[in-house]
C-alpha cells in the first residue's frame, strides 16, 4: 500500500517522496499567501479559497500554516486570525460561522510514544472535528481526534485532549467543560455587560430578518 493510501486511511505511514510532493503544492500556495499585501483581502480570500479543500466565504489573516490545505474542509463564514497552524495530516472538518483566535493550533498529527517505533519514521493521522458556531480563544491547542460540538466556546490557552459536547464553555489544560451556555446570555458580552439598547435592537433586526436557524440559534430548552 503507498504511504499516501496509509496516510488516508489514518494509519501509520512514512512521510516518503508522495507524500512530500503533495506537500510541496501547499507550501507554494502559502507562499504566496503569507506575503501578500495585507490590504488585499479580495487577493487573501481568492488565496484561501485555492488553498483549502472546500470552503465558502472564507478569511485567514496571514501568516497561516499547513501542510496539505486540501484536508481542511470549513463550512460558511469560517475565519481565522493571525498565526493559525492546521497540521492536516488527516481531515480537519469545520463547520459554519467557526471563528479562532491568534496563535491557534490543530494538530492531526502524531508519532508513537516509544523511541525504537517512533525511529522507524512512521507516524499517523486522526481527523479532528469541529461544529457550527464555534469560537476558539487564542493560543489554544487542539490535539488529534478531538470533536468540538455546535456553539461551543473554548477558552483562551486551552489545550484540547478530549471531546466537547455541544452549548458548553471549556478552558484550561487539560481543556474541561466549565459550563453550559444558556438563553439568558444572548444579549451579555464582556464579564457578563449587557449590550447597549442600540447594539440589543439590531441584533433583534438581524435575527428577525434572516431564515438561518444555524447560524442564529437559541440555546437548547429555550425559545427565542
Amino acid at each position: 500500500m503507498r504511504n499516501t493510501e496509509r496516510r488516508d486511511q489514518q494509519i501509520l505511514y512514512i512521510s516518503d517522496e508522495s507524500v512530500m510532493e503533495e506537500q510541496k503544492k501547499c507550501r507554494a500556495i502559502l507562499q504566496k499567501l503569507n506575503f501578500m499585501d495585507r490590504a488585499d483581502f479580495e487577493g487573501i480570500a481568492a488565496t484561501v479559497k485555492e488553498l483549502l479543500g472546500s470552503s465558502d466565504s472564507a478569511f485567514i489573516n496571514p501568516p497561516f500554516y499547513c501542510d496539505y490545505g486540501s484536508h481542511i474542509h470549513v463550512g460558511k463564514n469560517f475565519f481565522a486570525n493571525y498565526n493559525c497552524t492546521i497540521i492536516d495530516v488527516a481531515p480537519v472538518v469545520i463547520g459554519d460561522n467557526c471563528q479562532m483566535a491568534p496563535n491557534v493550533a490543530i494538530y492531526t498529527a502524531g508519532h508513537p510514544v516509544h523511541p525504537a517505533a517512533r525511529n522507524t519514521a512512521f507516524e499517523y493521522g486522526i481527523e479532528v472535528t469541529i461544529g457550527d458556531n464555534v469560537w476558539i480563544g487564542g493560543n489554544t491547542v487542539i490535539l488529534p481526534g478531538v470533536h468540538i460540538g455546535s456553539n461551543a466556546v473554548i477558552g483562551a490557552g486551552s489545550v484540547v485532549t478530549k471531546d466537547i459536547p455541544a452549548w458548553t464553555v471549556a478552558a484550561g489544560n487539560p481543556c474541561r467543560v466549565i459550563r453550559k451556555i444558556r438563553e439568558e446570555e444572548r444579549f451579555l458580552y464582556f464579564r457578563h455587560v449587557r449590550a447597549d439598547e442600540e447594539a440589543e435592537s439590531m441584533m433583534r433586526q438581524i435575527w428577525a430578518d434572516s431564515t438561518d436557524p444555524v447560524k442564529y440559534p437559541a440555546a437548547p430548552g429555550s425559545e427565542v
